[in-house]
C-alpha cells in the first residue's frame, strides 16, 4: 500500500463502528497488560452513540476501511489510535499535523507511563510532559502522563 493512497477525512456517523475497532484492536496489541474499563460492546456504543455524533473525529482510510483514527475534544487530542498493521507508515505523523493546524494555540493529552512507543511518538512530535498521576483518577487505575504542545 503507497501512503499516498491513503485519505485522511472527517469521520461519518456510518464510520463509528469501524472507529471502534480500531480502537480496540490498537488497545489490545498496544497495551496488553493495562486493565479495560470497558466492555467492547461499551466501547463499541460509546463511539456509535457519543464521540462521532458529538466530537471531531477523524479517520485514515485505505482500501475502504479504517486504519487509523483521532478525537479532538476541545484542545484535547482525545484518541488517537492506529490499527496495528499500519504502524510505522507516517499515517499517525499526518493526523498529529492535521491536529496541530486544527488547534493552533496548542493541545494536550494524555498516555499511561507504560505506553513507551506512544510516549515517543507524541514527544518527537513535540508534546512535552508535564504532569504524572499514580492512575487513581482514570478508569483503567493505570499510571498516565498529561502531554501539552504549544507552538513555538
Amino acid at each position: 500500500m503507497n501512503i499516498n493512497e491513503v485519505v485522511i477525512r472527517r469521520a461519518e456517523g456510518s464510520d463509528a463502528s469501524a472507529v471502534a475497532e480500531v480502537r480496540l484492536r490498537s488497545y489490545m496489541a498496544a497495551l496488553p497488560t493495562v486493565r479495560r474499563a470497558h466492555t467492547d460492546e461499551k466501547v463499541r456504543e460509546w463511539f456509535l452513540q457519543v464521540v462521532v455524533p458529538s466530537r471531531e473525529t477523524w479517520v485514515a482510510t485505505a482500501e475502504g476501511s479504517v486504519v487509523r483514527m483521532m478525537v479532538l475534544d476541545g484542545d484535547h487530542l482525545d484518541q488517537l489510535y492506529l490499527d496495528p498493521f499500519w504502524r510505522g507508515r507516517t499515517i499517525g505523523d499526518q493526523l498529529v499535523t492535521l491536529a496541530k493546524k486544527r488547534r493552533p494555540d496548542g493541545l494536550e493529552l494524555w498516555t499511561f507511563q507504560v505506553n513507551g512507543p506512544a510516549r515517543r511518538f507524541y514527544e518527537r512530535h513535540g508534546f512535552v510532559a508535564v504532569e504524572r498521576t499514580d492512575g487513581r483518577d482514570n478508569e483503567e487505575r493505570e499510571p498516565d502522563i498529561r502531554y501539552v504542545w504549544r507552538p513555538a
